[in-house]
């Protein structure tokens, strides 16, 4: 396991328990996001870099019971805090790495990943895995629930011009991984990349 690795899972691991607690207004926000894939009835998804699964919910909402939800996390600790949470009733739950997906290629209609682009050890290529599992056409929902002002003045720091979420770098890395952007959104109440999968 990459240094990456290890340092993102320390890193949730460390927060899993309380994690929800500390942002419990964001449901809503994960709800609507949701609503944005254009899901239907009796769609496969994967909730990719799932945390404690708080999408989950909404997702199967989205696909119906005919439908399949997948949440995959790197960090244990974060699984078991959606399964204390009852939210494995909305998903199955995998302990895998976007990286490598244990996942058939085009086996999906969408990927909805929360939070996500910051912790990729290599997002181009991470990228290229989650393209690899969708089929062509279907969709990526780049998500967080407060844009990249908001967090950065959560965090106490400044945005940079090299963030990945900025537009204009965010737009060609996912051309150059097969996905074209077709909505943008970086407002204080939340940021939503949304992108359809070329081929």
């Amino acid at each position: 396991m990459s240094d990456d690795h290890t340092h993102v899972q320390e890193f949730f691991g460390a927060r899993a328990a309380d994690w929800d607690a500390r942002f419990p207004d964001d449901g809503p926000a994960y709800a609507a996001a949701v609503a944005e894939l254009g899901l239907r009835e009796g769609d496969r998804v994967l909730d990719a870099g799932c945390g404690t699964g708080r999408a989950l919910t909404p997702l199967r909402a989205a696909v119906g019971p005919s439908g399949a939800v997948l949440g995959a996390d790197l960090t244990p600790a974060m699984l078991q805090a959606a399964v204390r949470a009852g939210r494995d009733r909305d998903g199955q739950l995998l302990l895998a790495d976007v990286a490598a997906l244990p996942l058939r290629s085009s086996s999906l209609d969408a990927v909805f990943g929360a939070g996500l682009i910051s912790h990729l050890p290599d997002p181009a290529e991470n990228l290229r895995e989650l393209a690899r599992v969708v089929r062509p056409g279907g969709t990526l929902a780049l998500f967080h629930p407060i844009g990249r002002a908001a967090l950065a003045a959560r965090q106490g720091r400044r945005i940079t011009p090299e963030d990945l979420r900025a537009e204009p770098n965010l737009r060609p890395l996912l051309a150059g991984s097969g996905w074209r952007m077709t909505s943008y959104v970086d407002e204080d109440a939340r940021f939503l990349a949304l992108a359809v999968r070329e081929g």
